[in-house]
Parts: C-alpha cells; structure tokens; sequence
C-alpha cells in the first residue's frame, strides 16, 4: 500500500505472532510508510507481537516509540512461555488474560494496565499525529487458547476488553492511566 492508501483508514491493528518474521517479511519502504502514516494521523493498535514491532526491534521494526526498544514480560526468564496473567487497569476489576511470549512496554507512554511485577502490560501515547495503544497481552483470545490452563476471569471478559481498545485506538481516545 502507499501512503496515501494507508491514509484512508483511520486504524492500524497489528496482531500477535513472531514479530521476527513479521518484520523481517515487511520491506524498509513498507515500514516507513507505516510510520509516515501513523505520524500523519492514522492511528495504531499492537497487540503482542504488533506492539513489540511498534518499537525498535531486532527485525525491521515501525519504532512509533523513538527508538524505545521493548523486553519480555519477565516470566520468560523463569521458562514461562504462555500464561494466566492478571492485568491491573486504572478503576477496572482485575482481569486475567492469555499471555504469550509478550512484551512489557518499559519507558513508553501512559501506562493503562500493569503485569503483576508492575511493568507496563499495556501503554497509549501519540506518534505524531496518530494515537498509539501497545498491548502485551492477548485479551482477544478464544477459549480455545486457554486449554490446559486455569483462568478466574472468563474468556468473554477479557474479550469485551478488547472492544475496549479498538474503540479507543480507533477514536484516539485516551483509557484511564496510572
């Protein structure tokens, strides 16, 4: 697509995935249109894998975020590779989430949620023009992703909070903060 193209939608949504192979398979010109158009008003939602490219990253990354490079949610260091995990937002009941191999967001934006050892699980801030929420967590996970792991929060909870961010990455309206 070209910028202009990219231009006559007013939302980004980059999902999970390997965020290495993402970037690797997207071309140097793609990525600098991606980041003319958010920092010209297109805005921008990065869930796991799409908020670690948001970043610098080792792959051929967006870096909506000047030059903040993101970490792991430090679970992997413990050999944690998916997970329950609790997620405290501003006003908002605990809601527990799938996590997989997702980032922290460590030194960007205005925390909105928060992983248990307190690092940013989901942050918001601007790029330009555009209205970037970053997301370490996959709230939009089926019941199908939670086998063989116990959850207190159901799948439609965490589902509806999804809702929540692609309203407010779409509008650029800001979610309560920390």
């Amino acid at each position: 697509m070209s910028e202009s193209q990219f231009m006559a939608y007013r939302l980004l949504l980059v999902p999970g995935g390997n965020y290495i192979t993402i970037g690797n398979n997207l071309t140097p010109e793609t990525t600098q249109r991606i980041q003319n158009a958010v920092h010209r008003g297109v805005n921008y939602l990065g869930i796991c894998a799409g908020g670690l490219l948001a970043g610098k990253a080792k792959s051929n990354s967006l870096n909506l975020t000047s030059g903040v490079k993101f970490g792991f949610y430090a679970v992997v260091n413990r050999g944690i590779h998916q997970a329950a995990v609790p997620i405290a937002c501003v006003d908002a009941a605990v809601i527990e989430h799938y996590w997989e191999d997702g980032p922290q967001f460590t030194g960007w934006g205005l925390v909105v949620g928060k992983y248990p050892d307190g690092t940013p699980a989901i942050v918001e801030g601007t790029c330009g023009k555009g209205w970037v929420i970053l997301c370490g967590v996959h709230p939009e996970a089926p019941e199908s992703w939670r086998r063989g792991m116990t959850f207190s929060t159901p799948a439609s909870t965490a589902n509806e909070y999804t809702g929540k961010l692609v309203d407010a990455a779409l509008h650029g309206t800001r979610l309560p903060h920390f």
